[in-house]
């Protein structure tokens, strides 16, 4: 991966702060790659000196406005948190009020796949080329693995072959979200696919227990940009999407597992409620909150909630106003 470089007159500044985060215990790549958004408006704006002025944020902002809400409050907020830190010494500097929580209804719609799109995005990755190479067997398994398991990609990519623990059918993200391991429970089905998978993999160098779990043609880890270009080529191929406002992505197959959990819950007549905190420890999430977002109402969920409200109401509420 290669290094980010900062070259605005803040460079040093910057390099600092993100050094301090890291010493933390905070991957803050992520956050840190925002901020190379920032430098380089710095660099443009041919701003000189370390002084970050409310004119500056304010003109920084503009240049924002063409993004989706969600994406211009995550630059703004590493923006913001620079601030505070330059603040420490420099009591000039300028510190932004905090964004607006953006509402959901402003997020980006998330694309629900049906069971019959999944079964058809699986089977055209069987037939990708070249013939006889790991390739199809690579997208297949890892598709199938962020459906059947909700994992994030990132997390898919960073797995090493040590970390698939067959006996006791589970996988190990040794590298989650702000740091957070767990252990990602699989089905028994899912299990057999990563099993016959491994059996094609392990026949590739390299093969030691710290190397990837998936490879590209190059016997490299996968990167996001190529994952991305074949999972459209699969979208078209399905016609999964065409015509529609919401261009299906990969990520939403984790809003697909979320979505499909609890809606096997709800047939399976089990206490959603009480299950909601199970879902958010197996997705990696800190809080439910965060599962929440996840959670999009399809026609079959509705009639599921619809359903259940029914026989609640014919039971208790009908039930009670006859005996009264």
């Amino acid at each position: 991966m290669r290094p980010l470089s900062f070259r605005s007159s803040l460079a040093l500044q910057i390099e600092n702060f993100i050094r301090l985060q890291q010493l933390s215990g905070t991957d803050y790549h992520s956050q840190s790659r925002l901020l190379c958004y920032f430098d380089r408006f710095m660099l443009q704006e041919n701003v000189e000196g370390s002084q970050i002025t409310g004119e500056i944020i304010d003109r920084y902002l503009q240049t924002l406005s063409h993004l989706a809400p969600r994406v211009r409050s995550n630059r703004y907020c590493v923006v913001r948190q620079l601030c505070r830190y330059l603040s420490r010494t420099d009591p000039l500097i300028y510190i932004p009020e905090r964004m607006r929580t953006i509402s959901s209804y402003s997020t980006r719609r998330c694309y629900i796949y049906s069971e019959a799109e999944i079964v058809s995005l699986l089977a055209a990755a069987a037939e990708l080329p070249p013939v006889d190479s790991l390739r199809p067997h690579t997208v297949q398994t890892l598709l199938g693995l962020l459906y059947s398991t909700g994992m994030r990609i990132g997390e898919a990519f960073a797995l090493n072959l040590n970390d698939f623990d067959a006996p006791r059918q589970r996988l190990f993200v040794a590298q989650g979200k702000f740091h957070k391991a767990r252990w990602v429970p699989l089905s028994a089905s899912t299990c057999r696919a990563v099993q016959s998978y491994l059996e094609m993999r392990t026949r590739i160098k390299p093969s030691s227990p710290d190397s990837p779990l998936f490879l590209n043609l190059r016997s490299q880890r996968l990167k996001h940009a190529t994952i991305f270009q074949t999972f459209r080529h699969l979208l078209n191929t399905c016609e999964i999407g065409r015509g529609l406002p919401v261009v299906p992505r990969i990520h939403d197959l984790r809003h697909t597992f979320a979505v499909h959990r609890l809606l096997a819950w709800y047939k399976d007549g089990n206490d959603v409620n009480a299950r909601l905190p199970w879902l958010a420890t197996y997705m990696g999430h800190v809080e439910i909150a965060s599962t929440q977002i996840y959670l999009q109402a399809i026609p079959e969920l509705t009639e599921q909630v619809a359903h259940r409200f029914r026989r609640y109401y014919l039971q208790n509420v009908e039930h009670n106003e006859e005996e009264s």
